[in-house]
């Protein structure tokens, strides 16, 4: 359970994740064709020409966007809602825009708490994305992380009866980051049901699932449940900030009361370009293909330098069991070691595990996010060190 930093003068924010790897930035940059990151999920390709017309064609920028989101974004959200997940939603009610999800997974607890404020607890997975455990902080919660089963999913059933009569939520990740995960979202739904917790579904990554059709939280009911969806990731928008919520009628509308009051609106351009977004699925079927070949290449080079990869069952990035011979001396965790290592010998820079929880300090996630000529640049890097080591 994390409880939040304070000091006299109140809460102190601790170092940003990404922040930390200034080190091996430098190391990275130091090798011929300077530093390949692959630490942060931001997207290298280009997004559809369609969406960028789009984006600066709108007429909307004069007046105030819509807060809730326009008619026009929201029914092209659930258009896609429908043709992805076969669930048909009612636009007006039962979806909303934001600015991005990563703003909206931050502020959940805190709204949530205006809710409900006898509940104080937010449930998050113990190897997750850092914004479930921070929203709690930031809204004075416990954060308690849910620990998961051998195959990465969910242990519900460990998580403590107090825990949940307490909990505000939780928040569940499929396909998850860092690992690639993927969640029985009915039992995690249902689960949330038995207890009276709402259960916030981020789906960010679900076009690129590789085991199974994609899944949404919302095929098995609406009631008690949310899900989140970016356009980030699935349209390569990270910079316009554009994400929806869609699920209960109630949750979705007492959320979307608070963020109208408090001014959280997307930008009307984007709003305009995000419709266009939504409708256009011919360019995230070129971009699933993409992303697959990447994870097979580079899991095919860390294997062959003997550093064993393999491909997850969802999203873009490989999460690497570090090696013994590049887990270090125990002054750092074996996730710094080997990051340290493979800026210094491959000029990568990745993020070491332990971003990701306590039980991430023994692998590091590579994100799947540079050009393959840049993804070949590390294969020859690592055939030029032999992987030899430290």
């Amino acid at each position: 359970m994390s409880e939040r930093p304070e000091s006299e003068a109140g809460f102190v924010p601790p170092v940003y994740p990404f922040d930390k790897l200034t080190e091996f930035d430098k190391l990275a940059s130091r090798l011929d064709g300077g530093m390949v990151d692959l630490s942060v999920g931001t997207p290298c390709d280009a997004p559809s020409p369609k969406v960028v017309e789009a984006l600066g064609h709108s007429g909307s920028e004069r007046g105030y966007p819509a807060a809730l989101g326009s008619s026009e974004l929201r029914e092209a959200a659930a258009r896609w809602i429908e043709r992805r997940f076969k669930i048909t939603l009612d636009p007006a009610s039962e979806l909303a825009a934001c600015i991005g999800t990563k703003e909206f997974v931050a502020g959940v607890p805190h709204w949530l708490r205006l809710r409900t404020p006898s509940r104080d607890t937010v449930l998050y997975p113990g190897l997750a994305y850092p914004t479930y455990e921070m929203g709690a902080l930031l809204a004075r919660c416990r954060a308690v992380a849910v620990p998961a089963r051998p195959d990465g999913s969910l242990d519900l059933a460990a998580v403590a009866a107090e825990d949940a009569a307490r909990a505000l939520c939780l928040w569940v990740n499929s396909p998850g980051n860092p690992a690639g995960q993927l969640e029985d979202l009915a039992e995690c739904a249902a689960w949330g049901r038995d207890h009276g917790v709402p259960v916030f579904s981020d789906e960010c990554y679900v076009e690129f699932t590789w085991e199974g059709p994609g899944r949404s939280i919302l095929e098995d009911g609406l009631d008690g449940v949310v899900a989140v969806h970016s356009l980030s990731k699935r349209s390569n928008l990270a910079g316009v900030r554009s994400g929806i919520y869609a699920g209960d009628p109630e949750l979705v509308g007492y959320l979307a009361a608070l963020r109208r009051h408090a001014g959280f609106m997307v930008p009307g351009p984007v709003q305009h370009a995000s419709a266009a977004a939504f409708d256009d699925d011919e360019s995230v079927v070129s971009q699933r293909l993409v992303y697959s070949e990447r994870l097979s290449y580079l899991a095919a080079v860390l294997t062959g330098a003997g550093i064993p990869a393999t491909t997850p069952g969802g999203g873009f990035y490989l999460w690497v069991r570090v090696p013994d011979r590049l887990s270090g001396d125990g002054t750092v965790s074996p996730a710094f070691s080997m990051a340290r290592w493979l800026a210094e010998h491959a000029g990568v820079l990745v993020s070491p595990g332990d971003a990701y929880g306590p039980t991430g300090r023994s692998h590091v996630r590579f994100a799947l996010v540079q050009p393959n000529e840049r993804l070949e640049l590390i294969a020859e890097r690592l055939v030029s060190s032999r992987a030899a080591g430290p």
